[in-house]
This record gives structure tokens, C-alpha cells and sequence, in this order.
């Protein structure tokens, strides 16, 4: 395969990759199959991580963190990708729940909690699609209504990544239901709470050793303390922070797709069928030669995204172009690659059958790619 350099990374970055992936391939994945079989992955990969460095790294140090920018974030998301280990959800942690306490968190929750999430000792999940809610985040039912200095919670979640393992999950619920968007509150809320359980396991067409539950909240109280920044603002940091949400997706995609077309490069120069080498075959160096021009495309828009983030300068337009992008490249990339394979494409020890089944929900969490559609068509047409 062709390889462009990527600018955006220098020679202290290419040096926490390898430590990544040496990681990665000693702790991870000589495990994940059993993982995929028991529903979630160790709970002390997790430590060993945090041993690493490898969770949350953009935490200040005076809690716990190096200070790093979302450039290593992205490291660890590529490797994971890269590797195909989709049951490790070091993202949702590190670059979507984490942040909203870094951000938003008072002097006392940040003390309390970050040191622990850089850890491992904490995992964090965050409660936002519900039943009859998911891209619509203003449709939801949850309610938190205040009881003296307290809050009492009422609801359902679903599809929570982390679900089951979690310690900590940011809850996303209505503290004025007749306000909208403006009555949206966020609380941190913890593993053990009375009235707080965790349902099933829920299983998956894929990513099955990633743990993904509902979370059911009964006259869950919690003090005035775990309101998560200030009260009817919870909706605006949701949207403030989306597009970071939606650049980690499309890093994972962009990684995976390119992992996923260097394996079939591979296994079409050793497939043989009418007695010689399928990437003989016009049609497979055309179609190969095709997605190879794709993803270097893809990765240099994505670099460019990144970038932009660093500099803070990167918008919601901007993160919704590269989530549909990226992962609409890797659905069809990979759909692609499982047809050069053949039959083999379709067994499950292929990683390609298994990318095909992990790959498909990329397109709809985030922000289904029909919301990006409509977020980059309203800033055209407005």
C-alpha cells in the first residue's frame, strides 16, 4: 500500500504509538476472543492501561494526567482500531466522558474522580440515548427533580458502551421539562447508588466484547454536589463537546479501514483461483487501487480535522463531514474487502468478517450520518 506522511504526528508521537501497540499486542489481543465470548473485556486491562498512561492523557497533571493534547487520544484510538480489539472502550472514557469532567466539574469532582479515571480504578460511561431517544438528545424523558439540596432521578437509558463495567456514568436528564433544551442537566452518578441498576448485557450483531447496557434509574438521590456544571445547561455542553465525540468515531474508522485493505493486499497475493494469484485479476487491483485512493484522501482530511481541534478552531459543520465520511468509507471499504476474500470473507476467524459486523454501527452512533447530512446541508442552506 501507498502511504502518505502524516504531518500531523512527530517523532514523540511515533514513539508513544509503538509503546501503544506493543501494549496492545502482549495485554489485548491474545485475550479478545474470550472476551467476545464473555461480553467485556478484563477489568485489569484497564489498570494496565492507567499504569501506562494510555487513559484519559489530555487530564492536567495536577490530577493525575500528563497534559497532552488530543493528538495521543488519537494514537490509542488508532492502535485499538487498527488492531480490531472493538470490545476496548478507552475512547468513551478518555475522549467523551472524561472530558465533560475536566470541562465542566467542580474543584471537588475533579479531585475526586480524575485521578482515578487516569488510572483505571474509574470507568466511566455516559447515559444519553434512551428508548425513545437517540440522535434527538432534546426528546428525552429522564427527569431529575429537585428535592431540597438533592436531586431524585427518573428514567431509562440504553445502549450505554461501558454499561456494565462502569463506576461512574454522567447521566443526561430534564430538571425543567417544559424548558427544552434549556432544561437539560448533567450528574455524575454513582456505581452502587440505591435505585440505580444496570440491566442485561445487551448482545450485538457486533463488537460483542464491548460491554453496552441499559441503565434504569428508580428515585435515584443525589445530592446537589453531583450536578455536573451548572443546572439547564447540560444540553449546550452536550453540543460543545459533540464533535470531539464525532472526530474519536472517525479516527477509529479511518484506522480500521486502512488495517482492513493492508490484510486484503495480503490475502489477495496468496489466493489463487483459475490457477493463478487473484491480484492478477484487473478487478481486484481496480478496486483495491480505488479504496487505497479513498482512505489516503480520507486520512488527510482527517488529519487536517485534528488539527483544526488542536487549534480549537474545529466545528460542529466540520466534525459532522468527517463522521459521515470516514465512516461511510469504512462500511463500504470493508464490504468491499470481504468480497475479495470470497467465502473465507464470511467466516468469523477473518478479521474481515469481523470488521464487517463491528463496522456497521459507526454510522449511527454520534449522530446517525443522516443527522450530519442535515447539519452540513442547514449550514449550506442557510
Amino acid at each position: 500500500m501507498s502511504t502518505m506522511p502524516r504531518y500531523i504526528y512527530d517523532e514523540e508521537h511515533e514513539m508513544f504509538r509503538t509503546s501503544v501497540r506493543k501494549f496492545l499486542e502482549t495485554e489485548a489481543a491474545p485475550y479478545h476472543a474470550q472476551w467476545e465470548k464473555d461480553g467485556h473485556v478484563d477489568r485489569n486491562l484497564w489498570l494496565k492501561a492507567g499504569e501506562q498512561g494510555f487513559l484519559s492523557p489530555t487530564v492536567a497533571e495536577e490530577y493525575g494526567g500528563v497534559g497532552v493534547d488530543f493528538r495521543y487520544n488519537a494514537i490509542v484510538n488508532e492502535e485499538v482500531a487498527r488492531a480490531g480489539l472493538t470490545g476496548i472502550g478507552w475512547s468513551l472514557h478518555s475522549d467523551i466522558a472524561v472530558p465533560y469532567v475536566s470541562r465542566y466539574g467542580s474543584e471537588t469532582q475533579k479531585q475526586k474522580y480524575l485521578p482515578k479515571c487516569v488510572s483505571g480504578e474509574i470507568i466511566m460511561s455516559i447515559a444519553m440515548t434512551e428508548p425513545g431517544a437517540g440522535s434527538d438528545l432534546q426528546g428525552i424523558k429522564t427527569t431529575a427533580v429537585k428535592d431540597g439540596d438533592d436531586y431524585i432521578i427518573n428514567g431509562s437509558k440504553t445502549f450505554i458502551t461501558n454499561g456494565q463495567l462502569s463506576d461512574l456514568v454522567i447521566v443526561v436528564a430534564k430538571t425543567d421539562p417544559s424548558a427544552g433544551a434549556k432544561g437539560v442537566s448533567l450528574f455524575l452518578v454513582e456505581d452502587g447508588t440505591p435505585g440505580y441498576n444496570k440491566g442485561a448485557n445487551l448482545e450485538k450483531i457486533g463488537m460483542k466484547a464491548q460491554d453496552t447496557s441499559e441503565l434504569f434509574f428508580q428515585d435515584v438521590r443525589v445530592s446537589k454536589d453531583q450536578l455536573l456544571g451548572e443546572e439547564g445547561m447540560g444540553f449546550v455542553y452536550l453540543m460543545q463537546d459533540l464533535p470531539q465525540e464525532r472526530l474519536s468515531v472517525a479516527i477509529t474508522a479511518i484506522a480500521n479501514a486502512k488495517a482492513v485493505l493492508e490484510q486484503t493486499v495480503e490475502y489477495v497475493k496468496e489466493r489463487k483461483a483459475f490457477g493463478k494469484s487473484i491480484s492478477t485479476f484487473q478487478n481486484t487491483q481496480f478496486k483495491l487501487a480505488e479504496l487505497d485512493t479513498d482512505v489516503t484522501v480520507a486520512e488527510a482530511y482527517l488529519d487536517r480535522c485534528l488539527q483544526l481541534h488542536i487549534e480549537e478552531a474545529f466545528d460542529s459543520v466540520a466534525a459532522a463531514k468527517c463522521k459521515l465520511m470516514s465512516t461511510d468509507l469504512q462500511c463500504r471499504l470493508i464490504d468491499e474487502c470481504l468480497q475479495l476474500h470470497g467465502g473465507y470473507g464470511y467466516m468469523w476467524e477473518y478479521p474481515v468478517a469481523r470488521a464487517f459486523a463491528d463496522s456497521r454501527v459507526q454510522r449511527i452512533y454520534a449522530g446517525t450520518n443522516e443527522i450530519m447530512k442535515l447539519i452540513v446541508g442547514r449550514e449550506l442552506l442557510k
